[in-house]
């Protein structure tokens, strides 16, 4: 993609966000790693730029990252999510918010469980506004592929939300990464979405796996 946004990961000290902004940081795009601690996300960027020395790679507290961002992506725990964007609503107000939290029974990981909205993208763009787009997507790809420089993923992207150009931007984002992605309709798929983690968690358990993924068939494939 010719247009290079500012992409700011909110929880990127995580594992599945600071894959994220590993891949996007080795594809040329600037990236900050946001966090509650500021040092904490320094010393996250710092980690991520020793593998990737050329990349323009910065951390700063939540805040900071989110207003510094064009592209903002919410890798925070569930339990913090409605909070952090609630905070932050201002700041996000107008931006692509790309959301790939998955609440999970703190009990048990091999259960989906939502929020009364229906799932955590339906959350952000309630808390967030029909002014602002938000986006489900990377839910269903582990980090071990993320981290693993070396790897092209057999796992595709699946992107949800109401917002169509939105929905293009992100899936861009992920080609960009070498993902192959698609258009999986309206926010009301997000709970299937969101909930295929669940099963995956379960299949990695049952089968002693770690990175278990989806990929698409029947169709023509897109390039990644």
């Amino acid at each position: 993609m010719d247009f290079r946004p500012r992409i700011a990961v909110l929880g990127g000290t995580g594992k599945e966000g600071s894959g994220l902004a590993l891949r996007w940081a080795r594809a040329g795009f600037p990236v900050a790693i946001g966090s509650r601690d500021p040092e904490r996300a320094r010393h996250a960027a710092e980690r991520l730029r020793a593998i990737v020395p050329l990349a323009e790679l910065i951390g700063l507290a939540n805040a900071d990252a989110a207003a510094w961002g064009e592209v903002v992506v919410i890798a925070v725990p569930y339990e913090g999510h409605a909070s952090i964007l609630q905070a932050l609503r201002d700041i996000l107000a107008r931006k692509l918010i790309i959301d790939v939290v998955v609440p999970l029974d703190p009990g048990n990981p091999r259960r989906y469980a939502p929020p009364p909205d229906g799932s955590a993208t339906a959350e952000a763009q309630r808390i967030l506004g029909p002014e602002t787009p938000v986006v489900g997507a990377f839910h269903n790809i582990s980090h071990f592929h993320l981290h693993d420089l070396d790897e092209v993923p057999e796992c595709d992207v699946l992107v949800v939300g109401d917002h169509r150009e939105a929905k293009a931007r992100a899936i861009a984002l992920a080609e960009a990464i070498g993902l192959t992605a698609y258009d999986a309709g309206p926010l009301a798929n997000a709970p299937i979405i969101e909930g295929l983690t669940a099963v995956l968690i379960g299949l990695n358990i049952r089968y002693k796996g770690k990175g278990a993924g989806i990929r698409i068939t029947g169709i023509s494939r897109k390039s990644g």
